[in-house]
């Protein structure tokens, strides 16, 4: 069963960065598009940044485009979400997993980020 652990999370001000990080156990990670999402208290989880397996193509929310990068590092089994000039709206929860047209492996407990502002 593939583990998903999501860290980097915390408290920041509006105009702040944070950057998060994801290790995945699945032995597929390297084959595996991966993606972010998040979800804000009383909404749905949504698509934030997604990226390519060996090609390493990314692409984002229209949200946070220009502000968010997303990175993979398939040798480390990792995905990172580097967040800049974050906005009271990026509250959620972030969450990584396989990109939204493959099943999703089983969530993590994700990583709360919170802007203030």
């Amino acid at each position: 069963q593939v583990q998903l652990v999501e860290s980097g999370g915390g408290l920041v001000q509006a105009g702040g960065s944070l950057r998060l990080s994801c290790v995945a156990s699945a032995s597929t990670f390297s084959i595996s598009p991966m993606a972010w999402y998040r979800q804000a208290p009383g909404k749905a989880r949504e698509l934030v940044a997604s990226i390519t397996s060996a090609s390493m193509i990314p692409k984002y929310a229209d949200s946070v485009k220009g502000r968010f990068t997303i990175l993979r590092d398939n040798a480390k089994k990792t995905v990172e979400l580097h967040m800049s000039d974050l906005e009271p709206e990026d509250t959620a929860v972030y969450y990584c997993n396989t990109e939204p047209t493959l099943r999703p492996w089983q969530w993590g407990q994700g990583t709360q980020v919170t802007v203030s502002s």
